[in-house]
C-alpha cells in the first residue's frame, strides 16, 4: 500500500509524536518554538544515519526508530543536558510503504516516551537511497553546567557508565547468527547483546547527577579507546586505562576466538559514557550510580602526555590497533 503524498504522511504518521510537545505548533508551520526555560541553555546535536552504514537497513522499522533516536539522545546525555525535543529529517526510498511508516512511528512513539522527548518538526524527501536519516535533538542544563569534553586535568580519575562491547558483539550476531553457536551463547545472551545494539540506553539521568562534578564527558559511539581520544585530546592529557577494570558483561567475558578485549574497546555503538572526575569527588560517582540505578566503574587515569593508551597488570601497553570506527 502506498504511503500519500509529503503532508499526508506528515499527518498520520509525524504529527502524533509532537502532539506532546506545545512548541511543534502541531507540526503546521515552517519552524519550532523552543523555550529551555529561565536560567538553562540549549544543548543540540545532529546525528546523520544511514542504512547498513549506521543501520541494519532490512531490519524491522521499529529498531530502526529506537536506533536513531536513542543514539542522538546519548549526546545530550554526554554534556548532563535533560532532553526536551527533537527534529527529525527523513529521506525515503521507494520501498518504504504504509505498512512500514506506521510501524517506524510507532516506534518512534514508544522510544520518544521512554525517553521523555517529543517530535518537534523536520523534513520528509524521496531518494534513490540508501534509505537515510537525520535527527536533531535538543536538550537543556542549568546555565554554565553543560560538561565539555575539555575538562579533564592530569590526575583525574577515568570511569564508564554500564559495560563495554556489548553491542559490538550484537552488531557480530545480526551479521554472522551462526556465531551464537561458535560463542557458545544462550538464546537469552544473544537476545540481550542484540537489544543492546539496537536500543542503547542514553545516560541522561547519570549524568544530569554529575554537573559540576564530572571534569568531562563524551558519549561512546565510535569506540571507547576513539571516543576517550576526543577528550584526550582536547582536554591536553593522556588517558591512561587498566585493561582489567574496563566492565564487561558476563557474554564479553567469554574466552573464546573471535574477539578480544581490544575489540570491543574500539568496536562502537555501546552509547555508555565515558568521563573524568577529580579524585576527591570520586565519591560522587557511587551516588550517580545508587540514584540512577546504572553501574559507573572506574577504569584509568589522566596522565601528563597525549593519547590514549591501555595496559595490563604489569604495567606494560596493550596493542589496540584502529582505535575506533571512522567514516573516512
Amino acid at each position: 500500500m502506498t504511503a500519500g503524498g509529503e503532508f499526508e504522511r506528515i499527518a498520520r504518521y509525524f504529527a502524533p509524536l509532537a502532539a506532546g510537545f506545545t512548541g511543534a505548533l502541531g507540526l503546521t508551520d515552517d519552524a519550532a518554538l523552543l523555550d529551555p526555560g529561565p536560567g538553562r541553555e540549549l544543548v543540540v546535536s545532529t546525528d546523520a544515519q544511514v542504512a547498513d552504514v549506521h543501520f541494519f537497513g532490512g531490519a524491522d522499522p521499529a529498531l530502526i526508530a529506537a536506533k536513531i533516536l536513542r543514539s542522538s539522545v546519548s549526546d545530550l546525555a554526554a554534556m548532563g543536558a535533560e532532553p526536551l525535543a527533537y527534529t527529525l529529517a527523513t529521506f525515503w526510498t521507494d520501498a518504504v510503504d504504509s505498512a512500514w511508516l506506521a510501524r517506524f512511528s510507532t516506534g518512534l512513539a514508544r522510544e520518544q516516551a521512554a525517553l521523555g522527548i517529543n517530535l518537534a518538526g523536520g523534513d520528509t524527501v524521496r531518494t534513490a537511497g540508501p534509505l537515510s536519516f537525520s535527527v536533531t535533538v535538543f536538550g537543556s542544563v542549568p546555565k554554565g553546567q553543560a560538561i565539555r569534553r575539555a575538562g579533564a586535568q592530569v590526575g583525574d580519575l577515568v570511569a564508564v557508565t554500564g559495560t563495554i562491547g556489548d553491542a559490538w558483539l550484537g552488531y557480530r550476531l545480526l551479521s554472522d547468527p551462526a556465531l551464537i553457536n561458535d560463542w557458545g551463547l544462550s538464546e537469552w545472551d544473544a537476545a540481550d547483546l542484540t537489544e543492546r545494539y539496537w536500543r542503547p540506553s542514553p545516560r541522561c539521568d547519570t549524568l544530569a547527577r554529575l554537573r559540576g562534578e564530572a571534569s568531562a564527558a563524551v558519549d561512546i559511539s565510535d569506540g571507547l579507546i576513539a571516543d576517550l581520544g576526543h577528550i584526550a585530546q582536547t582536554s591536553g592529557v593522556e588517558i591512561v586505562l587498566d585493561a582489567a577494570a574496563i566492565p564487561l558483561s558476563p557474554a564479553a567475558r567469554r574466552p573464546v576466538a573471535g574477539f578480544s578485549l581490544a575489540d570491543l574497546v574500539t568496536g562502537g555503538d555501546d552509547y555508555e559514557i565515558a568521563l573524568t572526575i577529580s579524585p576527591q569527588k570520586a565519591a560522587m560517582l557511587d551516588e550517580a550510580a545508587r540514584a540512577s540505578g546504572v553501574p559507573i566503574t572506574i577504569v584509568g587515569r589522566c596522565t601528563a602526555g597525549a593519547g590514549v593508551r591501555m595496559r595490563d597488570r604489569a604495567g606494560n601497553s596493550l596493542p589496540i590497533g584502529q582505535a575506533g570506527f571512522r567514516h573516512f
